[in-house]
């Protein structure tokens, strides 16, 4: 008897699941973010905006 006509049924191979990120690398790139968002104002009105007047 050939085994070309038998159906075997086998488990779907699931897909692997997207890595979360790590809460504490969540966190630094969250102050990261911050520290970068507060050095460009910084550098903004330090070299790009007129000067105010008094």
């Amino acid at each position: 008897m050939s085994d070309d006509k038998i159906i075997k049924y086998e488990r779907r191979k699931s897909k692997p699941q997207p890595r979360a990120v790590a809460p504490v690398r969540r966190k630094a790139l969250t102050w990261l973010a911050v520290i970068a968002g507060l050095v460009l104002v910084w550098a903004y009105y330090q070299f790009i905006a007129p000067p105010s007047m008094p």
